[in-house]
């Protein structure tokens, strides 16, 4: 009250004076009147920040939410929102080991790794790749297979099931060949697993003109870009989720990948950007 008295009477009379008279010190007032032009900013952010955070699922770190709110017209750096999020409790919900599996002892014929690593080609339907996960739940394993768009890294065809055999890529690859329709002679990167090793797949990319590329052996850096989606997806949803059946599980990764991957997921790569804001602004 005496703060707000001094703050009044300014007009009147000098600050230091009001002070002296009132037995403050002036740099007690004056912190006091900066914390209160400061506090409204400060509720704003906190409250800018909580809904990020919470509109991520709780998976952004800081990085992240910082993209996320300057893309609101907040002017934040990455050190306050760390302080932020310290100061409410928020932290990215995540960590687990990924494991991967790949069954590559078979007898049929593999591709050579035409896309060496290319991971960031000049624009979209360029080069896909392609891999199977595995997803636990109480009624047993059911398996993803996806395709990307390694462009705007955009998953643009997947299929889920019980099993993981060849149909379980065809169905992966057909329905991202039906939504974007590519051209011939784009570049379709998988491992060296059986699945992708088989004729029916072989003859799916030989039907549209597409050229199959495979991991070396045992290099699982030749597919990274799927294997680090495999691992958000798994971080941010499934290992955070007790499926009770596979229609359970896939409605939920259905949703992961449409609502919030493609649509929504903000990208270190694509500058802070989702997979549809990227293929939006190339349109």
């Amino acid at each position: 009250m005496i703060h707000r008295l001094i703050d009044q009477g300014a007009k009147e009379a000098a600050v230091s004076r009001w002070c002296r008279l009132l037995s403050v010190s002036r740099s007690g007032f004056y912190h006091a009147r900066r914390q209160r032009q400061a506090s409204p900013k400060v509720c704003g952010e906190s409250a800018a920040l909580k809904a990020a955070y919470l509109a991520s699922g709780g998976n952004y770190g800081s990085r992240r939410l910082t993209a996320s709110l300057r893309a609101q017209g907040l002017r934040i750096g990455r050190y306050r929102v760390r302080r932020l999020m310290r100061q409410h409790g928020l932290r990215a919900r995540w960590r687990r080991k990924f494991i991967h599996t790949t069954n590559s002892r078979h007898g049929l014929p593999v591709a050579e790794h035409v896309l060496q690593r290319q991971f960031r080609p000049a624009a979209v339907d360029q080069a896909w790749v392609g891999d199977i996960t595995y997803v636990r739940t109480r009624a047993g394993w059911l398996y993803l297979a996806t395709v990307m768009d390694l462009h705007s890294r955009k998953i643009v065809g997947w299929a889920m099931a019980s099993h993981m055999q060849a149909e379980l890529v065809c169905q992966a690859l057909g329905q991202a060949i039906a939504a974007r329709q590519p051209s011939p002679g784009l570049v379709v990167h998988t491992d060296r697993g059986s699945q992708y090793a088989s004729a029916s797949h072989r003859a799916l990319l030989a039907c549209h003109g597409l050229i199959a590329s495979m991991s070396r052996k045992g290099n699982c850096w030749d597919n990274a870009v799927m294997e680090r989606f495999f691992l958000n997806l798994k971080m941010e949803r499934v290992w955070r989720r007790d499926y009770a059946n596979h229609a359970e599980a896939s409605r939920d990764i259905h949703d992961y990948i449409v609502n919030f991957y493609n649509e929504t997921r903000l990208h270190s790569t694509l500058g802070y950007r989702s997979p549809n804001q990227v293929e939006r602004r190339a349109a």
